[in-house]
């Protein structure tokens, strides 16, 4: 990818991320996570529709990554709303990290629920995880990706992508609170961008190590590196444009 241009025109060449508004798209993100969690990682069992599926998806807005020339799906993510109308309902990592949150930086559950949401299920398909450590995750950001600053070339397009989705999603339906089960490291890695992950608890066990982490929406764009915020500004503009073709 040429180092002439911003990170954002050099993503914008080679991939398109949008909102899954359609059954059609979000099929496309359920196919990508059943390749990914039930047959390449068997983390989940094998569905005879080839679709992975759980009961967040239903309150869910997720976001698929294509490939733009070949329209080949690349990956996905999603970002599961809290239920305002039933705030007893929990997001998964304040079920799974309910022993481990450390309530004195932010209890969720005293958040206004119509302000939180989750992000979860990245997937990025076999094929575009080539790089070092990848085979046995479903996305990963590794030390190496920021080795060398400012070569486009070896920056981690796909998963900062991913998540860059879900955030622009999040400020969309003004989402402030985003909870995310990390791996430790990936707040590090993260700072780097200007993007601020707090960590808000201890670490489980779920596959591999991660802990409870929380980001704030209105925090997150002007929070980025000059380098880093025309990556962001694309996505954003694909996402919003989607929306409002969406409610049109």
């Amino acid at each position: 990818m040429s180092s002439s241009r911003n990170l954002g025109e050099s993503f914008n060449e080679y991939f398109e991320l949008l909102p899954a508004l359609d059954d059609a798209s979000r099929e496309a993100v359920f196919r990508i996570r059943h390749e990914v969690y039930c047959r390449d990682l068997g983390w989940e069992p094998i569905r005879e529709d080839g679709l992975e599926r759980d009961a967040f998806d239903a309150q869910s807005v997720h976001c698929l990554l294509r490939h733009r020339v070949t329209g080949e799906p690349v990956g996905c993510t999603r970002l599961i709303l809290a239920d305002a109308a039933h705030p007893e309902a929990l997001l998964p990592v304040e079920s799974s990290c309910a022993a481990v949150l450390d309530r004195s930086i932010v209890d969720p559950a005293q958040l206004p629920r119509r302000t939180v949401a989750e992000v979860s299920r990245l997937a990025v398909m076999r094929n575009f995880r080539q790089r070092k450590g990848e085979s046995q995750s479903a996305a990963t950001v590794s030390d190496d990706d920021f080795q060398s600053r400012g070569q486009h070339a070896r920056f981690p397009y796909i998963p900062v992508s991913l998540y860059f989705g879900a955030a622009a999603i999040a400020r969309r339906l003004g989402r402030e609170h985003v909870l995310v089960l990390t791996e430790p490291r990936l707040a590090a890695h993260f700072s780097r961008l200007g993007v601020h992950i707090q960590s808000i608890g201890g670490s489980i066990e779920h596959r591999g190590q991660r802990v409870p982490s929380l980001f704030i929406t209105s925090r997150f764009a002007p929070g980025l590196r000059p380098l880093i915020r025309p990556l962001y500004d694309t996505i954003e503009r694909s996402v919003d444009a989607c929306f409002d073709a969406h409610q049109a």
